[in-house]
């Protein structure tokens, strides 16, 4: 029998790009304004403050990923959110983060707290 997260080589290879492919600010950005509606690459460069070819080589991944795909409007491309899973795993990264952040400073605030309550 298997254990439960018992994933192929060929899966954990796919995971790793995947994880690889989101641990990048600006692509997690150009989801984030990607989930509200479709946005053109200029449009994208100018509420980023980055160049658009920059903009575009990380739109660029994201769409061979197929977390994103693009259409051809004259001479602008646009793009959106393909895959909306990739919100519930950040959700779930960012909850379990947001756990592990707050376990941490409840840590913190009781070893300083711990002196103080021992002399008196």
């Amino acid at each position: 029998m298997s254990a439960p997260h018992d994933y192929p080589e060929e899966a954990l290879a796919i995971l790793a790009r995947r994880f690889r492919l989101l641990s990048e600010p600006t692509r997690l950005r150009l989801l984030c304004i990607l989930s509200a509606e479709e946005r053109s690459v200029g449009d994208l460069a100018d509420q980023l403050g980055c160049t658009q070819a920059n903009v575009s080589k990380h739109l660029g991944q994201l769409a061979d990923e197929g977390l994103v795909s693009r259409r051809k409007a004259g001479l602008n491309t646009y793009y959106r959110v393909a895959d909306e899973s990739v919100f519930t795993l950040c959700d779930s990264a960012w909850i379990a983060a947001r756990r592990h952040l707050d376990a941490r400073a409840e840590a913190v605030r009781g070893d300083r707290e711990a002196p103080a309550a021992e002399a008196g």
